[in-house]
């Protein structure tokens, strides 16, 4: 009696990845969810493109393998991990959150995980038309500043400045 070969691949209990130069790799468990396409200002500029795509796990679960990402500052509320050595945009996370959010573009597999909602359409280039009916959602800018209340921006802004960053006044 012949064996065969199942033709079904098992999706492994992890979700793996890392940057473009292997400085830093991690792991994460499945399932995954809240994946997202996230089009506000912010993660533009975070990932250098017309929206951000990232999927959440809860930071206890996540294992660096190599490495850890750098980490920017990117506001009052959140922060953003890219890889020092290569630039790679790997993560974001509210700083009081408990789950920190990868870019699928870094994932070994980025086909093992799809959007299921759009966040921060207020942003979303007028041209970019992508054909999905997922929810869409704005940035809740009333409630980042309600858990915020002295909510910061510290990405530079969309125009030539003299210097970056800004000189602080003190007071007299």
């Amino acid at each position: 009696m012949r064996k065969t070969k199942s033709k079904t691949k098992l999706k492994p209990k992890h979700l793996s990845g890392g940057c473009q130069c292997g400085a830093v790799r991690y792991r994460i468990p499945r399932p995954i969810q809240w994946v997202h396409y996230c089009h506000c200002r912010m993660c533009q500029k975070a990932m250098g493109n017309v929206f951000a795509a990232l999927a959440p796990a809860p930071k206890s679960a996540i294992v660096w393998t190599r490495g850890k990402p750098k980490i920017f500052r990117s506001s009052s509320a959140a922060e953003r991990g890219f890889c020092a050595k290569c630039g790679t945009p790997l993560t974001f996370a509210y700083v009081d959150s408990k789950n920190l959010n990868v870019s699928i573009g870094s994932l070994d597999d980025p086909g093992a995980v799809a959007p299921d909602r759009h966040v921060g359409t207020e942003a979303q280039l007028p041209w970019l038309r992508l054909a999905d009916d997922l929810p869409k959602s704005g940035t809740d800018v009333a409630a980042l500043k309600r858990h915020f209340p002295k909510f910061q921006n510290h990405q530079h802004p969309d125009h030539d400045t003299r210097a970056w960053p800004p000189r602080r006044r003190t007071a007299p």
